[in-house]
């Protein structure tokens, strides 16, 4: 009982910890009014880094880790970056509603189909449904059908699908290398090895922070502990627990906090569609998370 208690407590961390993701979307939105893409990534991470320093020295947790992990985490770092990248080029060349859609579509199908891969495993008949339902609700959340043909085929585009692969690539190392090292200490040391190659290859510091509202910097707080500190360590977590394959069903909740919080802090409007996408999407997340029954 206690088991099936603390899973179901986890599952809710997990809903909200997606709410954290979608809200970086508005935060980001916010924030690209007064800083640049790479200054945000900067220091985004760098909060990330500082703020889980007491939380590591609290839970007793060391930040040893071997050289192996070490490596791994320093890849996964640069994937992470990787993954930045792809996504705001996609979006400055193609579209980025429909980026959107491709990107938290494709992260679960990529995901599944490369740990299958890896476990020279098929998929069953209720994943792949369970996926198209799934990828059926993000669609309808973002109203893809009102996208023309022209939008959907554009060369462009291919950097979201790119930056779906490299996530699922980055999901699954993380769940490995979270089974050698306390995924914190993992998390920890991945934000701040970005916060370094930001920092000496990538940002250029051109905006004086001392100069930045109130509202700019209240949405770079929520951004590195909520949407960051909190949300992805509680995702990397999942990771081990219920494996990189179930983990990344989730992500079928981005899109609606994504638009819900945006409805709410922006002012854009929320349509049946996305009412109805919503379910979809929830019922895929149910059918993904369903043990197979012995036969």
């Amino acid at each position: 009982m206690q088991t099936k208690k603390s899973r179901v407590i986890f599952y809710l961390l997990m809903v909200v910890a997606m709410i954290g993701w979608g809200a970086s979307w508005v935060h980001v939105k916010v924030l690209s009014d007064y800083l640049t893409i790479h200054e945000i990534i900067f220091y985004r991470y760098l909060l990330t880094a500082l703020s889980m320093l007491p939380l590591l020295a609290w839970m007793g947790i060391s930040l040893r880790l071997d050289g192996r992990s070490l490596l791994v985490t320093l890849l996964t770092s640069a994937i992470m970056i990787l993954y930045t990248w792809l996504f705001i080029a996609g979006t400055k060349l193609g579209s980025a509603g429909l980026g959107g859609a491709f990107v938290t579509t494709l992260i679960p199908i990529v995901t599944f189909a490369m740990t299958a891969l890896l476990r020279k495993e098929r998929l069953r008949p209720a994943q792949l449904l369970a996926l198209g339902l799934g990828a059926l609700g993000v669609m309808t959340i973002l109203d893809v059908w009102s996208f023309h043909a022209a939008d959907i085929f554009r060369l462009e585009n291919l950097y979201f699908a790119l930056a779906a692969f490299s996530w699922g690539v980055l999901t699954i190392l993380g769940s490995k290398v979270s089974g050698r090292i306390d995924p914190l200490l993992y998390s920890f040391v991945m934000y701040a090895a970005v916060t370094l190659m930001e920092g000496a290859f990538l940002t250029e510091f051109s905006t004086d922070l001392r100069s930045l509202p109130p509202l700019a910097w209240g949405n770079l707080i929520l951004l590195a502990l909520f949407s960051t500190t909190f949300a992805t360590s509680v995702y990397f977590i999942g990771g081990k627990r219920l494996g990189a394959d179930r983990i990344s069903s989730f992500t079928f909740l981005v899109p609606f906090s994504a638009i819900g919080l945006s409805a709410l802090f922006l002012g854009e409007k929320i349509s049946w569609g996305m009412i109805v996408g919503t379910i979809l999407a929830v019922a895929a997340i149910w059918m993904l998370n369903q043990k197979p029954r012995n036969r």
